[in-house]
């Protein structure tokens, strides 16, 4: 059996680093061409200069914040889809609202790499429990599967008690979803006393692999690797096996991706190893994002993976620059909660406390009251859930005892254990 899924996994690292700055300025003169919002954002850049590190450092970056106000004056996609790769192609809308087009070509999100590295191969039943519903999660890891070989289950999210059942009839090989999700269907099963020993592999996701649980998941027969993937790239970075049914430390940067680790709120790449902001330039002709700032947090690890693979590794996820966080797999912007106070006279000043508790992600939005008035702690968990697609609790604090700190959301969970 191969080892790995292609020869690029094993190239030299020079060679890819030639090969990715001789293919960047004639992408960038043709996206340009194409694509108006990146020929205004890049306004006065010479394609035919960027052939380095060094000179691609000297582009802006591009942030999530920035991306949503140009898409807010200019709908839906700010003028950086190129309109004629529309056609026969979906469009997704992530939590923000960030909208992106599907890239074209099979396996558009380069995540058939990440399943192999995992262990899944062609043949597998794959059960696939992200969402296909508004965000590109589903699709993402669907098109990765079947262009590998796999057979897919579209299981989505929720429903554990029909997952279970369609998985004991169904006998997959691998499961692909956020970390927890897996849990509650093992969980499920063993109380309903249904089979589910076929999953000996998993791929997860958007969240947090808690060291606890992938042993949880390791003793119980199920080897969890995890990958690094965002709506506008795919999988960014992806873990390797150890052969065990362990990882190998680090997570390998996919193959036609250039990335950067920059200084939080600047385009200052850092000395490896230096914590920073993932940056990432793709070569997605539907949707060209160049020095795209994802907002993550990470660092370059030093050599390169026991796996073979020599790409560059980096720690994975760190936390965020900014205070957009991830619950649940699910992006929670600091405008939503800004929006759940505008919708509520009775409140003054709001912060979002993301923790943990067991396995799973939690959120608790405390609010001080606005002057003498009530605060309805059931109507405001009404419109957290509307305006975030996530439930949470709602505590009223005294006038004046959230922290003066700037912070509308706290990640208070903790990674380490």
């Amino acid at each position: 059996m191969t080892a790995h899924f292609d020869d690029l996994e094993t190239g030299d690292p020079a060679a890819r680093e030639s090969r990715l700055f001789e293919r960047l300025p004639s992408f960038l003169a043709s996206a340009i061409e194409k694509v108006p919002g990146l020929a205004r954002w890049l306004d006065g850049v010479d394609p035919a200069s960027v052939t380095s590190r060094a000179e691609l450092a000297k582009l802006p970056v591009l942030r999530k914040n920035e991306l949503m106000e140009l898409q807010a004056a200019e709908p839906p996609f700010g003028g950086f889809a190129d309109p004629e790769a529309l056609a026969g192609a979906r469009v997704f809308q992530s939590p923000g609202p960030i909208w992106e087009p599907q890239p074209p070509g099979s396996d558009p999100w380069q995540v058939a790499r990440a399943f192999f590295a995992a262990g899944v191969r062609s043949g597998d039943i794959v059960h696939n429990c992200f969402s296909h519903h508004m965000t590109p999660g589903g699709f993402m890891l669907e098109e990765g599967a079947r262009a590998l070989g796999c057979t897919v289950f579209p299981g989505g999210t929720g429903n554990t008690d029909t997952q279970v059942e369609a998985a004991a009839v169904l006998k997959p090989d691998a499961y692909c979803g956020t970390p927890d999700f897996l849990k509650a269907m093992l969980d499920r099963a063993a109380e309903a006393e249904k089979d589910l020993s076929s999953i000996r592999r998993a791929l997860v996701s958007a969240g947090a692999l808690y060291p606890s649980l992938r042993a949880e998941y390791l003793a119980r027969g199920v080897s969890v690797l995890q990958c690094y993937a965002t709506a506008e790239f795919g999988v960014i970075a992806y873990e390797s096996s150890a052969g065990d049914g362990t990882h190998n430390p680090g997570m390998i940067v996919n193959e036609n991706l250039i990335l950067e680790i920059v200084r939080p709120g600047t385009g200052d790449p850092v000395p490896d190893g230096e914590v920073g902001e993932v940056v990432v330039t793709g070569f997605n002709p539907a949707y060209p994002l160049v020095r795209f700032g994802t907002g993550d947090l990470s660092a370059v690890l030093p050599g390169v993976s026991a796996c073979g693979r020599t790409n560059t590794r980096i720690a994975g996820w760190l936390g965020r620059a900014d205070q957009r966080t991830k619950v649940k797999g699910m992006f929670v912007d600091p405008r939503q909660v800004a929006e759940i106070v505008r919708r509520h006279e009775a409140i003054a000043k709001a912060r979002l406390v993301v923790s943990r508790q067991g396995e799973a992600d939690t959120m608790t939005l405390q609010v001080e009251p606005s002057g003498a008035s009530d605060v309805d702690a059931d109507a405001v968990a009404d419109t957290l859930r509307d305006v975030t697609k996530l439930g949470g609790n709602v505590v009223v604090r005294d006038a004046g005892s959230l922290p003066n700190d700037g912070k509308v959301i706290a990640d208070e969970r903790d990674y380490s254990a």
